[in-house]
């Protein structure tokens, strides 16, 4: 439901979240631990920079660092500014409109329960809650942990 940048954008926020006491981190540490192209990484941040969301320092210990705690970051802070629309989707059957209960569409009970529980996630979940998650290993760290 996220858009490739809104993602990118999380799992960077999410590794300077597990940073130790807020330690700031180089752009092209993040990218590459992040697994984003560099230079389009280099885009988000200045947009979550210029959000508030994060501060950049130059020098020799400088790089990106979050301006507020994880806790004090909801994930719908970044989903409105890469996804606005799909912070809070419209109709599922598209037709460029908004179905309510006065003009529903014919999917509009199911997905108005959707939109509810997924809007819900995004204002309630923090950074923190990401972040402190056990992370999801890649089918590839798998088999190398598998193997004898």
């Amino acid at each position: 439901m996220l858009s490739a940048t809104c993602e990118y954008a999380l799992r960077a926020l999410v590794l300077l979240a597990r940073e130790a006491e807020g330690r700031p981190m180089l752009g092209r540490d993040l990218a590459r631990e992040a697994e984003v192209p560099p230079n389009y990484l280099s885009k988000i941040l200045n947009t979550l920079k210029r959000v508030g969301i994060l501060e950049a320092s130059r020098g020799t210990h400088g790089g990106y660092r979050l301006l507020k705690t994880p806790q004090e970051i909801r994930l719908i802070d970044v989903v409105e500014v890469f996804d606005s629309p799909m912070a809070k989707p419209t109709c599922v059957l598209g037709s460029g409109r908004e179905c309510d209960d006065v003009a529903p569409c014919s999917a509009h009970a199911h997905w108005r329960d959707v939109r509810r529980v997924y809007f819900e996630f995004l204002e309630s979940t923090t950074l923190s809650s990401i972040a402190d998650a056990p992370s999801i290993t890649k089918p590839e760290d798998k088999e190398v942990a598998d193997s004898p």
